[in-house]
This record gives structure tokens, C-alpha cells and sequence, in this order.
């Protein structure tokens, strides 16, 4: 068949990655959320949010700055987890990140569209909760369109996508700088600092908030096989990328503190468009509007380049279904994966955002992020003589940053998000049994015949 001659373009090089990764990461979420991260701390101490998943970003990337120059495959997590485990359950925990990524992924990709929709509804204040999910629904099949393409045509959009998103956060820096007011950004209600539970539970809510906001420095590692040089561009990509970021978001969001009280703050759903409008009036304020909505665009298709190459990468392995290893064979991308993912997002694009948010996260933390730090360590241990191109620094005390915070942030998301998750962990193994059996897979291959 002319797809077994078919290949992956490598047409991606370190400002493709660098773009991809932080188009991915400043989506809709700063915008957006920023007020539910001020709501759940109850004042400016929500910045001590941001600084917990600043910490948390910096130290799990390096754990997969190590996994991804170590560990080469198109696939990303799936390939890091199916190899660490290898000696142990690599087939069931790389089969388990799949059946959690069917959920996760396209979650959060619908969240951009719906978050992003939601700002629009400054323009057209008479949409409804309806229009606005018709208009997700409709975007996600425009960004299938959209991909339908080479992999250099999808990097030349992505960059695009990402120097319009650096205009709009140089913007909001900008009108925050020029009407600052200190007094606003250090109006800390009386007790506001506390080790009592309820202070725990906010600063848990904030933080998984916030490391909502910061996913996506991982984007271009789903991609290996579509990179140029990965051995170079990967660590760099991944560093420069959460560092870059970070940073942006703390600079951005103490100034939007001290543009107006934090109970204002609070209250907004579209908060740069508010404040645009308070200062410049309405014309300014729409125009933000757009750079905003453009911007969480660059996330969603940063998103959907990257998660689309999942199933692929399973279906080649022989965990999924065998259709989706196709690759397109004038385009040469997996475009049966690609519709499946887009698919799937589209539809996640109907639900409530509060959902899709919690459940984002809550349906990813155990396999993949606390999965990856465990599986960094049995690397280490089980083969020390693999090729490490980048090496975590000052190892271990990184990914024990990462394992606690990641934790943390998985018992505060509440029981229904940890019920969600843990069901769905549950469900899948029942099918990773089921697919076993029937294959001769771990743990029934020692029934097989010699």
C-alpha cells in the first residue's frame, strides 16, 4: 500500500518548536482564568499561585527535557512511558496514557475553543451559552481544515500565531504599566496569610489553575519524528519556552492587579477586554478582543498538531486501532489520527468550560506527569548507560519538586475531578485486560506456547 511508503516530514526546526510550545502554553487560559485563580485565594495573594506552578512547570520540564533527548519517538509521552516501564508494565501504563489522553487531550483542546468563544461574547453580548458552543463545535472543524496540510505549512502558521500572541500580552503589560496603581496590587485582606486548610485548599485551587494555564511546554516533544535535530532542539524548546513564559505571566498578571481591586478582577470574564474598554473605550477594547482570540487560536492549533500524532504513534506500535497508522501520501501526516483527535474535540467542545478544566488535568496527572517522574528515576536506575544529551540539573531534587506539586495539585481538584480521574484509570485497565488477553499481551504472555 502506498502508505508503507509514506513518511514524516522533518520540517520543524528550534523556532518552530520554541513558537509551538509557547502558542500552546499563553492560550485563552491567562486571559480567562486569571480571575478564578484571584477568586480562589480571595485577594493578591493569588500570585502565590503562579509562583507554585511557576516551580512546578520549571522542574517537570526538565524531566522531560532528559525523557525527550533520551528517549526518541513520534508520540512523546507515550513512547517515555512505554520504555521507562519497560521491565515492569510498560505495555499496560503506555496503554493507559493512550485510553487517558482520548480524554485529556481533546479537553483541553475544546477548553480553547469554548474559553476563547466566551471572550468573543464581549463583541456579541446577546450569545448564549448555546450559540457559544455551536461556534467551538464549528471552529474545531475549521482547525481540522487547517491541518489538512504538510507540516511546514502548519509550523509558518504557528509562528504567526505566536508573534500575535506576543503583541498581546506586550500590550496588556503595557496598560498595566501605565495605570498601575500599587495600591491595588497589595491590598492583602486582613489574615490573608494562613496555614489553615482553607488557605491550602485556595493556594491548591490557584495552583491547578495556573498550571492549567502553563501546559503545553511539552507541545513539540509529541512531534520528535517531525524535528529537526531534537537532540538540540528539544531541551531548548522546552527550557526557554516554560522560563519565557512564566515569567510573561508573572509580569502580566501583577499588573492586571494593579490596574484595578482584585474584587473587580474576580468578577470579569473577559478581564483584558474590561479593562481596554475602562481606559481606551470600546473600539480599543474590541480590537484586544481579537488579539485575544487569536492567541488562544495559536494554542488550540499548536494543540491539535501535536496530539493528533498520539493514537498515531500507538496504532504503529500495535496498541490501537490499526487504521489510525496511516499516514496521508502526498501530505505526509497521520491524517486517520488527526480526524479522530479533532473528532473527539469537537464534540468535548459542547461541555460546560468549568468541566472541561478540572477534568483536563485531574484525568492526567497520575499517568502521565507523576507516571514520567517515576519513570526518570527507573531509567536512571535500570539503564544507566543510555544516551542522556541533556541531563537533569542538580537531579533528583527537580523531579521531586514536580512529584509533590503535581500531588498536591491532584488532591486539591476536588472528589469529582479525583473520582473522574481514577475511574477513568479503572475503565481502561478493564480494557487493557480485555486487549491482552486476546493478544497474548502482558501479563497473559506467559500463557503463550514456545
Amino acid at each position: 500500500m502506498s502508505n508503507n511508503k509514506s513518511h514524516l516530514d522533518r520540517g520543524l526546526g528550534l523556532l518552530h518548536a520554541t513558537a509551538s510550545n509557547m502558542a500552546t502554553m499563553v492560550g485563552i487560559g491567562p486571559f480567562i482564568t486569571f480571575p478564578l485563580i484571584v477568586s480562589a485565594m480571595g485577594g493578591p495573594q493569588a500570585m502565590l499561585g503562579w509562583v507554585a506552578g511557576a516551580v512546578i512547570a520549571i522542574s517537570d520540564g526538565q524531566v522531560w527535557a532528559e525523557l525527550s533527548t533520551s528517549l526518541r519517538g513520534e508520540g512523546g509521552s507515550y513512547v517515555y512511558l512505554r520504555e521507562a516501564y519497560k521491565k515492569y508494565f510498560g505495555k499496560l501504563i503506555a496503554f493507559l496514557f493512550i485510553w487517558s489522553f482520548l480524554l485529556s487531550g481533546p479537553l483541553e483542546i475544546a477548553s480553547g475553543y469554548v474559553g476563547m468563544v466566551h471572550y468573543i461574547s464581549f463583541i456579541w453580548p446577546a450569545l448564549t451559552e448555546t450559540h457559544i458552543r455551536l461556534l467551538a463545535f464549528t471552529t474545531g472543524i475549521f482547525t481540522i481544515v487547517l491541518h489538512y496540510n504538510r507540516i511546514k505549512f502548519v509550523g509558518a502558521i504557528t509562528i504567526i500565531l505566536w508573534i500575535i500572541m506576543l503583541i498581546t500580552v506586550a500590550l496588556t503589560i503595557f496598560v498595566g504599566i501605565t495605570h498601575f496603581n500599587p495600591h491595588n496590587a497589595f491590598d492583602f485582606p486582613d489574615n490573608w496569610f494562613s496555614f489553615s486548610w482553607g488557605f491550602l485548599m485556595g493556594l491548591g485551587g490557584s495552583t491547578l489553575i495556573a498550571m492549567y494555564d502553563l501546559l503545553g511546554y511539552y507541545n513539540i516533544c509529541y512531534v520528535e519524528e517531525e524535528v529537526k535535530n531534537p537532540e538540540y532542539v528539544f531541551p531548548r524548546a522546552i527550557i526557554w519556552s516554560v522560563v519565557g513564559v512564566t515569567l510573561l505571566y508573572a509580569v502580566m498578571n501583577f499588573l492586571v492587579l494593579g490596574v484595578l481591586p482584585w474584587q473587580e478582577v474576580a468578577k470579569s470574564t473577559h478581564i483584558i477586554s474590561d479593562i481596554f474598554n475602562k481606559f481606551y473605550g470600546n473600539t480599543f477594547a474590541i480590537v484586544i478582543t481579537v488579539l485575544v482570540a487569536f492567541t488562544a487560536y495559536g494554542s488550540i492549533y499548536s494543540l491539535m498538531m501535536s496530539y493528533s500524532r498520539l493514537p498515531f504513534a500507538a496504532a504503529r506500535d500495535g496498541f490501537f486501532f490499526d487504521w489510525l497508522k496511516a499516514i496521508h501520501p502526498e501530505k505526509h501526516f497521520p491524517h486517520y489520527s488527526l480526524l479522530l483527535v479533532g473528532g473527539i474535540t469537537c464534540i468535548a467542545s459542547l461541555l460546560d468550560l468549568g468541566f472541561i478544566i478540572a477534568a483536563t488535568l485531574s484525568s492526567r496527572i497520575l499517568i502521565q506527569f507523576l507516571g514520567q517522574i517515576i519513570g526518570l528515576t527507573l531509567l536512571r536506575k535500570d539503564n544507566p548507560e543510555l544516551k542522556r544529551p541533556f541531563k537533569m540539573w542538580l537531579y533528583p531534587i527537580p523531579s521531586i519538586i514536580a512529584f509533590i506539586g503535581f500531588s498536591f495539585i491532584f488532591i486539591s481538584s476536588g472528589i469529582e475531578a479525583i473520582s473522574l480521574g481514577l475511574i477513568w484509570i479503572a475503565i481502561g485497565t478493564g480494557f487493557y485486560l480485555l486487549w491482552a488477553k486476546h493478544n497474548m499481551e502482558w501479563p497473559f504472555q506467559f500463557n503463550k506456547s514456545s
